[in-house]
């Protein structure tokens, strides 16, 4: 098992038996959806859901002029992609699906969602993971790796719900970028509940909403 990222828990009653591992934006940390708990509108009478925001690794940013900071993988800002640390976080985020396994969760009420880098990070770990999830939700996110899904993705989460959103003045991960990634997705075989909204890189009221609409229906046991 990876190494253990430390995480921020926060429960909406005792004992929960699902979960949602949120995975912050380059450069942030798991306070930064900490304050979307009680904003997601979920019922107290609802079973009890454990929210789970870790922190990414420290690491040099090359986009960034190398500086420190919490990320789940390098970003060059000319085209390439670094696969070796997308993989090393698609490892750490599995170590944190493990421990809400080893506590009592099943995968099928695990969602793993996540912002930008974190979204992507969700993607790429959810689309391979053996077992079913409850679902994948990427917010301002595109797909990690997309040459390498066909071959890898496992067919225990081939009908798993995708929400993807994305903000149609983004400035950062381009609204046509998120476009292609939903396009490729649908390519092969994903049904991508696609969602667009009046915001820059950011999160709105109305997405925040949405979101917890959502995740009322694939947490709820059938």
């Amino acid at each position: 098992m990876s190494d253990l990222l430390e995480t921020i828990d926060i429960e909406t009653g005792r004992e929960p038996r699902a979960a949602v591992i949120w995975l912050h934006g380059l450069g942030a940390d798991g306070h930064d959806f900490e304050p979307i708990v009680p904003e997601l509108g979920m019922p107290a009478a609802a079973p009890p859901v454990r929210f789970v925001f870790p922190h990414a690794p420290l690491q040099p940013v090359t986009i960034n002029g190398g500086a420190v900071m919490r990320a789940w993988y390098d970003v060059t800002g000319d085209g390439r992609q670094d696969a070796a640390g997308v993989r090393s976080s698609q490892a750490h985020v599995e170590a944190l699906i493990a421990r809400e396994r080893a506590r009592g969760v099943a995968a099928r009420a695990i969602v793993l969602a996540g912002f930008s880098q974190g979204g992507a990070m969700a993607l790429q770990t959810g689309l391979r993971y053996p077992e079913r999830l409850a679902g994948i939700l990427a917010l301002s996110a595109y797909l990690p790796l997309p040459d390498t899904v066909a071959n890898e993705a496992h067919a225990a989460n081939r009908d798993v719900p995708i929400v993807m959103s994305h903000g149609i003045q983004d400035p950062v991960i381009p609204l046509s970028w998120a476009k292609r990634s939903r396009d490729h997705l649908v390519a092969l075989g994903y049904a991508v509940d696609w969602r667009e909204y009046p915001m820059p890189h950011s999160v709105c009221a109305e997405e925040i909403e949405d979101v917890g609409r959502w995740l009322r229906i694939v947490l709820t046991p059938a």
